[in-house]
């Protein structure tokens, strides 16, 4: 059973968005959750906690939102945002890219005792764009708002050349429901993408594909790892499972230890401001 649901549809076609958008693809990312993604992905924050373009690592925070220098070039994004969601709560606007590239499995909010509240609102996307959660891979079109059930291992991939680009709005508290404001009726299904069970050979293929392992190599060789969850029904942690297995192949004791590391950084345990070492 798919835990994300969608809340609501927002009549995104009445926003001028075009122009805006392009500014969104023309903006630097500093590269601060290049850990977890490989391909193009990138955030730009909107609005934070303190207004400053160099606050862009997530935590919660108390006190009001802030505009950055970004979010004042988008009026029209943030007019989406202020017309239709409640902003007592709302701590976090950001536009996440994702061009050409996958999300390693990961779990949100490991870092805090209480998770909050996670949005997520495609603002350009197509069919090539597609989420995942455990073991079911969905997509979600122009205008959904989905809450993001972000304390279960999900992850997301675009095989477009041409960026999605996803507004992410955080809020504090996750048992209290988001009011939604100026909504418009849903005119078409959820769409969760059916796919074949993998094979006992191609699941071999993968893993041997990682032969010769090197500690150098091990950040580019877990993209396929990843991408196969998105072809075969499989469960997102299982690319770590693979990978492991692939690892302890090599007979490397390093490989094996940081392969378990990864696995255990992604989804099960990290600390507040903690780096993953590749």
């Amino acid at each position: 059973m798919l835990k994300s649901e969608r809340l609501a549809v927002l009549p995104i076609d009445s926003y001028d968005l075009g122009p805006e958008l392009s500014i969104l693809d023309r903006h630097e990312y500093g590269g601060e959750y290049d850990t977890f993604t490989f391909g193009s992905w990138s955030s730009h924050v909107l609005a934070n906690g303190s207004g400053a373009d160099s606050d862009v690592a997530f935590r919660p925070h108390e006190g009001s939102l802030s505009l950055t220098e970004l979010g004042k070039q988008l009026p029209n994004i943030m007019s989406l945002v202020t017309e239709h969601f409640p902003l007592d709560r709302l701590q976090w606007v950001r536009v996440f890219a994702l061009r050409e590239g996958i999300i390693a499995p990961h779990v949100d909010f490991l870092e805090w005792a209480k998770p909050g509240t996670r949005l997520q609102i495609p603002l350009r996307t197509s069919e090539e764009s597609l989420h995942s959660e455990n073991d079911i891979v969905y997509h979600i079109r122009r205008g959904e708002v989905w809450r993001i059930h972000s304390t279960d291992p999900h992850s997301a991939r675009s095989t477009s050349t041409t960026a999605r680009l996803s507004l992410c709005l955080d809020f504090a508290d996750a048992e209290v429901p988001i009011a939604i404001r100026g909504d418009v009726p849903a005119t078409e299904p959820i769409r969760v993408v059916e796919r074949p069970e993998p094979t006992e050979a191609e699941l071999e293929e993968l893993i041997a594909s990682a032969a010769g392992l090197t500690p150098e190599e091990m950040r580019s060789r877990f993209r396929p790892f990843a991408e196969l969850h998105f072809e075969r029904h499989a469960h997102a942690t299982a690319a770590f499972d693979w990978y492991v297995e692939a690892a302890r192949r090599t007979g490397d004791e390093d490989v094996v230890a940081k392969a378990q590391a990864f696995r255990t950084y992604c989804i099960e345990k990290r600390g507040d401001g903690e780096a993953f070492d590749w």
